[in-house]
């Protein structure tokens, strides 16, 4: 008897431990990396679903201001990144694959192997290429089919990060997209994409 107890126990450790591993991970704790990712980051060009939404990080890459196309991307009040720093456009989409409206995440960040973290750059509102997250409709994408953040040459809409220059060196870089924060289970959802910066 006392040996069948130990083989449930056995058991039921086993199908804990199998538990793990899921597409979305979770850093413990309140702090911004009080734990490790259950997976590595997808690479970018790779579609991945998070919280019922696909994205998919089209391109990465430094933004120049005193280029012409460049500066069509961003507001008119943006100036130049100061010294030491420097733009980079994450062009991205995100599309509901769900048979539900669903909104995608309006939080991410960029993340450097020293655990600095990067917020995003805002944008006004009535910039066409600025993502901007709102509900989706069935196989609903951001950036809307025809719009011309969809058709521009980057075909994805823009989350524009000032990079400083040193954080360069810490690749690979990571766009973290955050989803819901768990306050029973001190839990931040999120799910991560490496940049080819």
């Amino acid at each position: 008897m006392k040996r069948l107890a130990n083989v449930a126990v056995c058991l039921v450790l086993a199908a804990a431990a199998a538990g793990c591993g899921e597409t979305t991970t979770a850093y413990e704790g309140l702090g911004p990396h009080s734990g490790e990712p259950d997976e590595e980051a997808t690479r970018e060009g790779l579609a991945i679903e998070f919280e019922d939404v696909e994205y998919n990080v089209l391109i990465t890459r430094e933004l120049n201001l005193r280029d012409v196309e460049d500066q069509g991307y961003v507001d008119p009040d943006v100036e130049e990144a100061p010294p030491g720093s420097a733009y980079y456009g994450v062009f991205l989409r995100a599309c509901n694959t769900t048979g539900d409206p669903v909104a995608p995440s309006a939080r991410m960040r960029i993340v450097d192997t020293q655990e600095n973290f990067y917020e995003p750059t805002r944008l006004s509102a009535d910039n066409p290429f600025a993502y901007q997250s709102r509900e989706l409709q069935p196989e609903e994408c951001l950036p809307a089919s025809g719009s011309v953040a969809d058709t521009g040459p980057t075909g994805g809409s823009l989350v524009l990060f000032e990079v400083p220059l040193e954080a360069i060196e810490n690749r690979p870089l990571e766009l973290e997209i955050l989803g819901d924060y768990n306050l029973t289970e001190r839990e931040q959802e999120f799910t991560a994409i490496e940049l080819d910066i």
